[in-house]
């Protein structure tokens, strides 16, 4: 690695801690009613949606409440997306005259924006009119994403409130996340992207002549820059065209790769900030800004080095430096290996290269970072409320091996607790093995592996990782817009998103109905390092006990034959 790259890695790190403070200030004062400035602005567009929709933004709901509107919501968003690329070829707004989107893509399409997951067995810019981009797609990415942070601010209001039944209202969580948050972040990056060259029209497709003859090509346009804002942004994920943000039109330069690559993890980073302003202690949030921080670094660093390292089956030729199959050779080999440590680390799942060209450990970090739950930082709400289960999980541990009733932030964490967050660290890990151990025997899975062995076996299980964590980044080297996989891909992802937000939504309306415990010298500190080792040590080791018998199948035996082991 040269010094720019360590530069680069050091400049990416350094302003991600450096806006989780500023950032997650801001979102805490919204969500809190606070945030005056911004109410001046936004306030006159906040009522007029309220009145439209006829909903009382003071109205409490119990949790049963707030996850049914959460649910009947999403679901509503997907069954629109669905139906929209069904007729978009009698639909306005279609310049390049595209037919209806098959029912098997379309329902994987709608499952996968309406859970925040992206995943994409399509080309875009030969499936969908540019109506069903905007009207479908990129409005589902801002209301997905505040989906998951009105989940997030609910369970946080289960730990700050006492004796109570509600946990707040939905409506007023979803659209102050949608229009205080994502809005003003998302048009001032999509600025920034359409600077740089990035694209946002809506004139039909363009025509260029070739330099070096073969007649004309046909230059796919569209308003990308408005859809990738959010997409980044919202830990969406996905791409205006095919190949995704390692096309020129989606992301044009090193600035405008460096600000989608940032704007992936600036808003799970801040949420940390945000929780711990919410409960009245930001050293807690700090406490597990730091547990993420810790897992991300190192595993950056093994990717980054690991692409950087000659492959042993190209060591006889005059090649050097490093992997640079699949990446674009405008990012090279450090910007390619962040972005896909920062999109799966994030349930993000956008690429700037093709994560199935990645050496064997290589492609290992991002797989096993979605394994790990999409916590370490994960997506918009989503990651941060998957960690605190983690955090419920590890105090219930560290009380046992004291002989005390576990706390958390002066909450009791009792059976019913450890039940729902059993479920939310469970749930995802069995619709990966399940989906990945039926892809392998069915014949329907492995007509889509186009290399078999190790490699084979790993773009499944990538495949089944990256759904059912609502990622949506993948191998590409299988072929998933399939009947069989359009449907499997599509129940994951549905799972994997509503499943959990019901049993945390019942954490929230559990711990809210319980008074605070006073702290007394046995209360086990959840703000400090040792606290920060034990929930790290806790996600490691369920991750490693889960996935490492999967992971040994695929990219670790595929390393070892690769260096005749």
């Amino acid at each position: 690695m040269t010094a720019i790259s360590w530069l680069q890695l050091a400049l990416y790190c350094g302003l991600l801690v450096a806006v989780a403070k500023p950032l997650g200030a801001y979102m805490a004062r919204v969500y809190e009613g606070e945030a005056r400035v911004a109410e001046k602005v936004l306030g006159p567009l906040e009522r007029i949606t309220y009145r439209l929709l006829r909903i009382d933004p003071k109205e409490e709901m119990t949790w049963r409440t707030y996850a049914v509107a959460t649910i009947f919501f999403n679901v509503a968003g997907l069954l629109a997306v669905y139906l929209l690329q069904r007729v978009q070829g009698v639909l306005p707004g279609n310049p390049a005259q595209l037919g209806a989107v098959s029912p098997d893509s379309a329902f994987n399409t709608a499952v996968s924006f309406a859970s925040n997951t992206n995943w994409q067995g399509y080309a875009g810019e030969t499936t969908l009119s540019y109506l069903t981009q905007m009207l479908g797609l990129t409005v589902q990415n801002f209301v997905s994403a505040a989906s998951g942070m009105a989940v997030l601010v609910a369970l946080v209001r289960g730990f700050t409130r006492r004796t109570t039944g509600t946990i707040g209202n939905f409506w007023f969580d979803l659209t102050r996340s949608t229009l205080y948050v994502l809005l003003p972040l998302s048009l001032v990056v999509a600025l920034v992207l359409v600077s740089q060259g990035v694209v946002q029209t809506l004139s039909p497709y363009g025509h260029a002549h070739a330099l070096e003859g073969g007649g004309d090509q046909l230059l796919a346009l569209g308003p990308a820059a408005s859809q990738i804002a959010i997409k980044q942004l919202g830990t969406n994920g996905g791409g205006f065209f095919n190949v995704n943000s390692s096309h020129p039109f989606e992301n044009a330069t090193p600035l405008s790769n460096f600000v989608e690559v940032f704007s992936i993890l600036m808003i799970p980073a801040a949420l940390c900030n945000t929780f711990g302003k919410m409960v009245k202690d930001t050293r807690q949030g700090w406490a597990l800004f730091a547990a993420m921080f810790v897992i991300f670094v190192p595993l950056l660093l093994l990717c980054v080095a690991q692409e950087h390292s000659a492959h042993p089956m190209l060591a006889s030729l005059p090649i050097d430096g490093g992997n640079m199959e699949g990446k674009e050779v405008r990012f090279g080999i450090t910007n390619s290996a962040l972005w896909a440590t920062a999109t799966t680390a994030a349930s993000n799942g956008s690429v700037n290269a093709m994560h199935d060209s990645f050496t064997p450990l290589g492609g290992l970090v991002p797989m096993w970072l979605m394994q790990l739950g999409e916590i370490v930082f994960g997506g918009v709400g989503s990651g941060l409320y998957g960690m605190l289960m983690f955090a419920i999980v590890a105090v219930f541990v560290a009380g046992l091996m004291v002989g005390r009733t576990p706390e958390y932030l002066g909450k009791k964490i009792e059976a019913y607790e450890m039940k729902m967050a059993s479920l939310v660290i469970l749930i995802p890990p069995l619709f990966v093995l399940v989906g990945t151990a039926i892809a392998c025997v069915a014949e329907a899975g492995r007509s889509g592996v186009a290399n078999p062995g190790p490699h084979g076996f790993s773009e499944i299980l990538y495949a089944f990782s990256s759904a059912a964590n609502n990622n949506g980044s993948a191998f590409a080297g299988l072929s998933a817009n399939t009947p069989f996989y359009d449907t499997a891909l599509g129940i994951c992802m549905y799972a994997a998103r509503f499943w959990l937000m019901v049993p945390v939504l019942a954490i929230a309306g559990a711990l809210a109905k319980k008074k605070v415990v006073p702290k007394t010298s046995g209360t086990l500190p959840t703000h400090d390092p040792l606290f920060v080792v034990v929930l790290v040590g806790t996600v490691v080791v369920v991750g490693a006990l889960t996935f490492i018998p999967a992971l040994a199948l695929g990219p670790i035996v595929e390393h070892l034959m690769a260096r005749g082991s």
